[in-house]
């Protein structure tokens, strides 16, 4: 018999994972945490909804969580309604973006009511959360990871253990830090080009198809090209905490990270300026009006 699953955290990301939950015949509770719309739908296709964290505890063996960070994460699992006010038997799986040391501290003090919780944030985008074929990094024992696997496999191409509990959410902030260094690069050589006079339709007829190439490369030059931002859809507020995460693992490890520090400060300039809330291609174009580049 199929655990049965809650769900809260029904955004860009979430939302997709909801649907082929249901759709690969898991049952489900979801729990508005800001849309609306993606509840009402998901009820329409059979999901039951809780008002409260502690009440759709109370009715799942699972809960997924895909919330923004840390601080939501602690909220929703500590609040006077959260979580582990239910006090029964619970796995809690972590699709978010975090914290480690968050994480590690969450999963140390649960343990002791007799919840597991296991970090297994996600790489790839809504399209493919939509399609059911995300990659999922995953953090925790052996024998929980086991269990959790084939509830995770239902929106994921690949599950990948990285270790214990904690390791999962350190892989992603290094992936996010390769990716969101690439977006700092990228920008920063279109500003340049431009002031020399490369379009960015030359500078992709030499990268595009050569060994600098990727798609990452591609989601981000089709905003450069076309301002289409919608095949990254990823804001620049949230890259920017996740490179605050890594900033606070690099101190807490006693590392010199320069090129993280400048990454970060590249989209704090770029959240100052009041670009928070749009994706990450548009750096581009924040890093060329402040040198002065149409």
């Amino acid at each position: 018999m199929k655990d049965k699953i809650g769900f809260i955290g029904l955004g860009l990301m979430g939302a997709g994972m909801a649907e082929n939950l249901i759709g690969k015949g898991w049952p489900l509770t979801v729990m508005a945490h800001r849309r609306r719309e993606a509840v009402e739908r998901l009820a329409r296709l059979g999901a039951k909804e809780a008002k409260t964290a502690r009440a759709l505890a109370q009715e799942s063996d699972v809960v997924i969580l895909c919330v923004t960070g840390s601080p939501q994460v602690e909220e929703i699992v500590n609040g006077p309604d959260g979580l582990a006010a239910a006090e029964r038997p619970l796995l809690i799986v972590d699709c978010s973006t975090s914290d480690p040391s968050s994480t590690l501290r969450l999963a140390e003090a649960l343990a002791k009511r007799d919840v597991a919780l296991i970090d297994a944030p996600l790489a790839r985008t809504p399209k493919e959360a939509a399609e059911g074929t995300l990659d999922v990094m995953i953090g925790g024992s052996a024998d929980v990871v086991a269990r959790a696997k084939p509830i995770l496999e239902a929106f994921a191409r690949r599950v990948i253990h990285t270790g214990p509990v904690g390791s999962a959410h350190t892989m992603k902030l290094l992936n996010n830090f390769v990716s969101m260094g690439y977006a700092s690069i990228y920008a920063e050589a279109l500003m340049l080009g431009a002031k020399a006079g490369l379009t960015p339709q030359v500078m992709d007829s030499v990268l595009r198809g050569g060994r600098m190439d990727c798609g990452f490369y591609q989601m981000f030059f089709a905003y450069a090209l076309e301002k289409d931002d919608s095949l990254l859809r990823f804001a620049l507020k949230n890259a920017l905490k996740d490179m605050t995460y890594l900033a606070s693992f690099a101190q807490a490890s006693e590392a010199a990270n320069p090129i993280g520090a400048a990454v970060r400060n590249g989209f704090a300039a770029a959240v100052a300026a009041g670009y928070g809330d749009r994706f990450v291609p548009v750096l581009s174009e924040v890093v060329a009006k402040l040198n002065g580049v149409p």
